[in-house]
């Protein structure tokens, strides 16, 4: 597996509000993505259903609270 790179919550949140990365909730239900997501943020089904849409060269961070 590869190493998972970490950035600061201030740097993700720069690069979601410019359009360079897409914030993704990791958690699988849906429940715990309408209580725990970050503005911005999408759910980790939406993510699954866009995936084949999704630019390949946007930056994607993934987070679980």
């Amino acid at each position: 597996m590869a190493d998972v790179a970490r950035i600061s919550v201030q740097n993700a949140r720069e690069k979601v509000a410019k359009g360079q990365a897409l914030l993704v909730c990791a958690y699988e239900s849906d429940d715990k993505f309408s209580r725990f997501h970050l503005e911005g943020a999408i759910s980790l089904s939406e993510f699954r259903r866009l995936e084949n849409d999704i630019d390949r060269g946007r930056e994607l961070i993934f987070y679980c609270a």
